[in-house]
């Protein structure tokens, strides 16, 4: 197993001006890639979201499969966590964001009113992974470009705060990871999204573990998308198969491994091959 880690500095400065943060902070607005709901999620947010309101919102959901993101909000819901399945790039879903901050803030709400005080946005934190959507959705939501955007991890670097609207004020946070992935098949799964910088991984090797998942799981992306047949087939014949249907060829008709890895993960990343979630609630395995 190959081994999956990527931690830069700026993390643990991103981490700490958190931690110094959250005692302005009302909500946590957890943004998932619905392709890895779980192995998306730093496991550092729950501790640092103890006794907070909680939403999780399940972004990129049109890029998973739809039966998956069913049960995933299942599951979440369960867990006691709000949830909400959206694409920010599209809006699809952004409508309904505010009525669930006002559902999982409603003790909060109540009890200004209680106490008199009208008219004090929720605060609300903005935190995920890199390469998440943060910054997409952000803009989305509030209608204007607040933050910068970008299709690689580690575009946002420091805090900032957003005005929504009356009753909503945002933070938006860099993206962090977590020292260590005890479970390497989770630094995979983060790999495959693009959330660990692809300049220090092996484009080939991910390439290879990408058509192994999909031969398992979704043959028939493989088959519709590249016209070959993939039953039977060993992995490397499939990445052979494919060179040569999209002429990814080296001198010599030499399959190029290379240029054909990079097509192959754009292909995933971008929804080419399909609506794919690469993993499923325990007990939905």
């Amino acid at each position: 197993m190959i081994n999956y880690q990527w931690y830069p500095g700026h993390m643990t400065k991103a981490k700490r001006m958190m931690q110094e943060n959250l005692p302005l902070i009302d909500l946590i607005i957890e943004l998932v890639d619905a392709r890895i709901p779980l192995s998306s999620r730093n496991p550092d947010i729950d501790t640092l979201g103890r006794n907070k309101a909680r939403l999780i919102l399940m972004n990129k959901s049109d890029l998973a499969d739809s039966r998956a993101n069913a049960a995933w909000e299942e599951y979440f819901t369960n867990q006691g966590y709000y949830v909400l399945p959206l694409n920010s790039k599209n809006g699809t879903g952004m409508k309904s964001v505010q009525a669930k901050v006002r559902e999982a803030c409603r003790e909060k709400i109540e009890r200004d009113r209680m106490r008199g005080i009208k008219n004090r946005p929720v605060r609300a934190m903005v935190v995920g992974i890199p390469n998440v959507g943060k910054s997409t959705f952000i803009n989305s939501f509030s209608g204007r470009a607040c933050t910068k955007t970008g299709n690689k991890p580690g575009v946002t670097k420091g805090k900032q705060w957003i005005h929504v609207n009356n009753e909503l004020e945002l933070l938006d946070t860099p993206g962090i990871l977590w020292p260590k992935f005890e479970d390497q098949e989770v630094g995979l799964r983060l790999a495959m999204i693009g959330s660990i910088n692809d300049e220090i991984l092996s484009m080939e090797d991910l390439a290879f573990s990408t058509i192994a998942f999909l031969q398992n799981r979704y043959p028939d992306h493989l088959q519709e998308r590249y016209q070959i047949e993939p039953d039977g087939m060993e992995t490397l014949e499939v990445l052979d198969s494919i060179c040569r249907k999209r002429g990814c060829l080296k001198r010599g008709q030499e399959p190029d491994y290379t240029r054909v890895s990079g097509m192959i993960l754009d292909d995933f990343r971008t929804g080419k091959l399909g609506k794919i979630t690469l993993e499923l609630p325990a007990q939905k395995q």
